[in-house]
C-alpha cells in the first residue's frame, strides 16, 4: 500500500496525522457537468423552473457541501475554509451546465475533496431541482483542475 497515506503498515484505513505539516495557503479548483437536452437547459437559463432559481440554489448548495465534506467523506479533516466560490455556466454547445468551484484555507492539508464535493452537490442539486423534466440527465467529467499549496506544490490538470 505504498504511497497511499491513508492506510497504515498493516492496510487499516487510518485519519493521516498532519500536525506536523507546515499551515500554508492552500487553493483547489475543481469541475463538474450537468449534460442535458436544449429544452431543458432552456429551462433553467429562462428562469421557468418550477422549483425556482436553479442556479442559485445549486451554487448554495455547493458552498454548503464543501463546508460539511469532513461529515461526508470519512477520512477528510475538518478544515477551516476561508473561501468557496461556485460558477455555475449555461453551455448550450453541449448542451448541459458547467459547474466550477474554488475552495482555499489555510491550513496543513489541502481543500481537493472540498472543491470536488461541492461540484457534485451543485451538480446533483441542478440535477434535483428539474429531474421532473428530465430524467435521463448526466453528471459526468467530475474532476480537479487545479491544486496549490502545501509541500506537494502546484498540480494542473492537462487540458
Amino acid at each position: 500500500m505504498s504511497g497511499l497515506t491513508h492506510f497504515d503498515g498493516q492496510g487499516h484505513a487510518h485519519m493521516v496525522d498532519v500536525s506536523g505539516k507546515a499551515v500554508t495557503d492552500r487553493l483547489a479548483v475543481a469541475e463538474g457537468w450537468v449534460r442535458m437536452r436544449a429544452e431543458t437547459l432552456d429551462l433553467i437559463t429562462e428562469g421557468r423552473a418550477k422549483k425556482g432559481d436553479v442556479l442559485s440554489v445549486s451554487r448554495l448548495a455547493g458552498i454548503m457541501g464543501a463546508k460539511k465534506t469532513a461529515e461526508l467523506i470519512p477520512l477528510c479533516h475538518p478544515l477551516p475554509i476561508t473561501k468557496v466560490a461556485l460558477d455555475l455556466t449555461a453551455d448550450p454547445s453541449r448542451p448541459g451546465i458547467r459547474v466550477e468551484a474554488s475552495v482555499k484555507t489555510s491550513g496543513q492539508t489541502g481543500v481537493e475533496m472540498e472543491a470536488l464535493t461541492a461540484v457534485a452537490v451543485a451538480c446533483l442539486t441542478v440535477y434535483d431541482m428539474v429531474k421532473a423534466v428530465e430524467k435521463g440527465m448526466v453528471i459526468e467529467d467530475v474532476r480537479l483542475l487545479l491544486k496549490d499549496g502545501g509541500k506537494s506544490g502546484r498540480y494542473e490538470a492537462a487540458g
